[in-house]
């Protein structure tokens, strides 16, 4: 039989719900990051699948998604710390690497240690395998451009030139599952509710 030690952990990272993204800029829509860690996992998962099934991937779809569901845990540490800022400097992004390193390991000891080498390769930025980390990544950046878009869609001009640069980063990732979701499945984004119903 398990013997059960309480943990923190899930109700600590439950916490990603109170947490604001874009929280420099007026936004019209609110967005978590709990919700967006939900929506950053979905399109990996996709980003995943196309990778292996149209472009010669072996990737592991399941630990993909896994590992991007958990993609921004330790901001429930460290807060949302807007892009422009983050890499403001190269002094600045290391700092705040070095900061997201000891916040994935502070949440890693929360766990059950019978359970912390099982979420190490999920939890832990510098554990996930590097072609997995590059389709969150590309995931991650595909949900900012749509958030952008959005925005300005909703008569948002503060996100204008957001939209511009994150979809010239986007341009710059040479992997073809991420054109493949921009030509699928993004235009669709643009569409009201019953203009997707038809």
């Amino acid at each position: 039989m398990v013997q059960a030690l309480r943990s923190h952990f899930y109700a600590y990272i439950s916490k990603l719900r109170w947490l604001q993204r874009w929280g420099m800029k007026r936004n019209v829509i609110a967005e978590n990051v709990m919700e967006h860690s939900w929506e950053v996992a979905t399109i990996a998962h996709v980003l995943a699948l196309a990778k292996n099934r149209f472009f010669g991937g072996t990737v592991d779809v399941n630990a993909v998604v896994v590992a991007a569901l958990y993609h921004d845990c330790s901001e429930v540490i460290t807060g949302d710390m807007p892009s422009p800022i983050k890499y403001h400097s190269p002094e600045i992004t290391r700092a705040y690497k070095a900061i997201e390193h000891q916040a994935d390991h502070e949440l890693l000891n929360l766990l059950p240690v019978d359970l912390q080498a099982d979420f190490r390769k999920v939890l832990v930025e510098a554990e996930i395998p590097p072609d997995y980390h590059a389709i969150i990544k590309s995931a991650d950046t595909i949900c900012a451009y749509l958030k952008c878009k959005a925005e300005v869609q909703a008569g948002n001009p503060e996100f204008r030139q957001a939209e511009k640069d994150v979809r010239a980063r986007l341009d710059r990732i040479d992997a073809p599952e991420v054109k493949y979701f921009l030509d699928t499945f993004a235009p669709s984004y643009g569409l009201t509710l019953d203009e997707l119903l038809k």
